[in-house]
């Protein structure tokens, strides 16, 4: 099993900084792919930035050239710089990693955490 905890999340003013967090701890053998994905109230989940183990970063749309992914293998922690923040980035985000244990790969989430952004 493998738990995913999220921080770093809260109320912002537009314009502002925030840096998200997501440390991964249990039984992990190997750790794939991490990212962020934020859901708004009334709207589906979508991408916000992603990682591979070796660096290689993919972000949607929306947060190109305002949010930094990055990560840090030997800690399994999975970071989301957001810059230049606008009311409409305000969303529960929400961490996502594929590892492996010893019972095979899954798929896992965070719990979440809540990004407002608002004067």
């Amino acid at each position: 099993q493998v738990q995913l905890v999220e921080s770093g999340g809260g109320l912002v003013q537009p314009g502002g900084s925030l840096r998200l967090s997501c440390a991964a701890s249990g039984s992990i053998v190997n750790m794939y792919g991490m990212g962020w994905y934020r859901q708004a109230p009334g709207k589906q989940r979508g991408l916000v930035a992603a990682i591979t183990r070796v660096g290689n970063r993919g972000y949607g749309d929306s947060v190109k050239g305002r949010f930094t992914i990055s990560r840090d293998n030997a800690k399994n922690t999975v970071y989301l710089q957001m810059n230049s923040l606008k009311q409409e980035d305000t969303a529960v985000y929400y961490c996502n990693a594929a590892a492996s244990t010893d019972r095979g790969p899954f798929n896992y989430w965070g719990q979440g955490t809540q990004v407002t952004v608002s004067s």
